[in-house]
């Protein structure tokens, strides 16, 4: 947005078109995702215009955030997929718009945008939604209950890669309404200064790593799709090359896939890997787990919508390694796309644990000025492409368009 001053968080301080405005957003619940943390951190821009940013949402972890930015939490059963109960939660939400004066609602997930899509209509309110997935859909019954997401009166894309697919599956309802904001990260806080040594250390400790040991960070939820097993291979095939000191790290919650986690653990055993992989379970201080990190590895056997790992890890000047599927390309600089000296990763094909492993040993085996080049490059980068500031400004911007307010 433009003609505003800014806030020492690269908010608007002031801003004419959005002052006064009422803009709700709404998901299921406020727990650790990047869907999540999107909604929060466009909260908070609200808040710095002016405007109030209201969440209709059944809790979470970050509503404690989301209030101290100056986001209004509206507890509302917005996860619910009874056919039913949604029907019912249509009127709820029509009700609670037109109570506080809600101009624009903002869906972030496929359910409650069925609802709000709903109480948007009825209200005559312009709808915005946002692809924070890959909602691909096997069945038609599917694809039609996907297609909610592409009826917005502007529908936000994370990324080209969901764009491409929202276009191809979705022609019809999204027609030329579809727009790309990258998801943002913050760079303040995901920047090497910030994290003293101290919060390493401290990180280092709980995770079982000796001082000597090289982590090879996997951050992600433990879910098959995101490729913890083609890492553990990678790991067995780097102990066989004579790659020491390495401690492979799984930061990532299971949500209940216990089954899963015994898979793991059992490949973990059957590789003879207990004294170098480990899980670790949920991560609270990201910044310092990717400082702590000597790679990060993101090697996901299906695609991602987005990236964010990729995208903090390299704002921190962490080399990466990641999957050359889905939208972390668009994240990620590697031969051929660029010459070797302007790489700020390594991109391989997904589930090649052989071609996983080469990377990691080249990102490992890097000299300290390497290293340090690599790693401004990769700030530079996504300074430059997915900074919290953009996102955020381009977010408010679409709200403006579509209030009628001139920018």
């Amino acid at each position: 947005m433009t003609g505003e001053t800014r806030s020492p968080t690269g908010f608007p301080t002031q801003a004419p078109p959005l002052a006064g405005a009422c803009v709700l957003q709404i998901i299921p619940a406020l727990d650790a995702g990047g869907a999540e943390r999107t909604t929060v951190d466009v909260a908070a821009g609200l808040a710095a215009a002016g405007a109030r940013a209201l969440v209709a949402t059944e809790g979470g972890r970050l509503v404690g955030e989301l209030q101290a930015k100056g986001g209004v939490w509206v507890p509302f059963p917005a996860g619910s997929k009874n056919p039913l109960a949604m029907a019912l939660n249509v009127g709820r939400l029509a009700r609670l718009c037109r109570r506080e004066g809600v101009g624009l609602i903002h869906a972030r997930s496929r359910a409650p945008a069925w609802v709000a899509l709903g109480a948007a209509r009825r209200l005559r309110l312009p709808f915005v939604t946002t692809y924070h997935g890959s909602y691909s859909g096997r069945t038609g019954v599917k694809v039609l209950y996907n297609s909610v997401m592409a009826r917005g009166d502007a529908v936000i894309a994370n990324s080209h890669y969901t764009a491409d697919l929202i276009r191809r599956l979705h022609a019809e309802q999204a027609g030329d309404r579809v727009q790309v904001i990258h998801r943002g990260t913050d760079l303040a806080a995901f920047t090497p200064v910030a994290v003293g040594p101290g919060r390493v250390e401290a990180l280092r400790r709980s995770w079982g790593v000796a001082p000597h040991e090289r982590v090879v960070l996997l951050a992600a939820r433990l879910t098959a799709w995101k490729g913890h097993r083609v890492l553990i291979e990678a790991a067995a095939l780097m102990r066989g090359r004579g790659v020491g000191d390495l401690a492979v790290v799984l930061a990532g919650d299971p949500q209940g896939r216990e089954g899963y986690v015994r898979e793991i653990d059992a490949l973990i055993a059957a590789r003879g890997l207990q004294g170098i992989v480990r899980r670790v379970g949920h991560c609270t201080d990201m910044p310092a787990a990717f400082r702590a990190a000597s790679v990060v590895a993101v090697p996901s056997v299906e695609p991602e919508a987005f990236g964010r790992a990729a995208v903090e890890a390299q704002a921190l000047g962490t080399p990466v390694v990641v999957s050359d599927l889905g939208a972390v390309p668009e994240t990620v600089l590697s031969p051929p796309d660029v010459e070797p000296g302007q790489r700020t990763g390594w991109r391989v094909p997904a589930g090649d644990a052989d071609a996983l492993a080469a990377a990691l040993g080249d990102a490992l085996a890097l000299g300290a000025s390497a290293r340090d080049a690599l790693g401004r490059r990769a700030r530079a980068h996504v300074e430059a492409n997915f900074s919290l500031e953009r996102m955020v400004g381009d977010t408010l911007d679409v709200y403006a368009r579509l209030l009628g307010r001139a920018t």
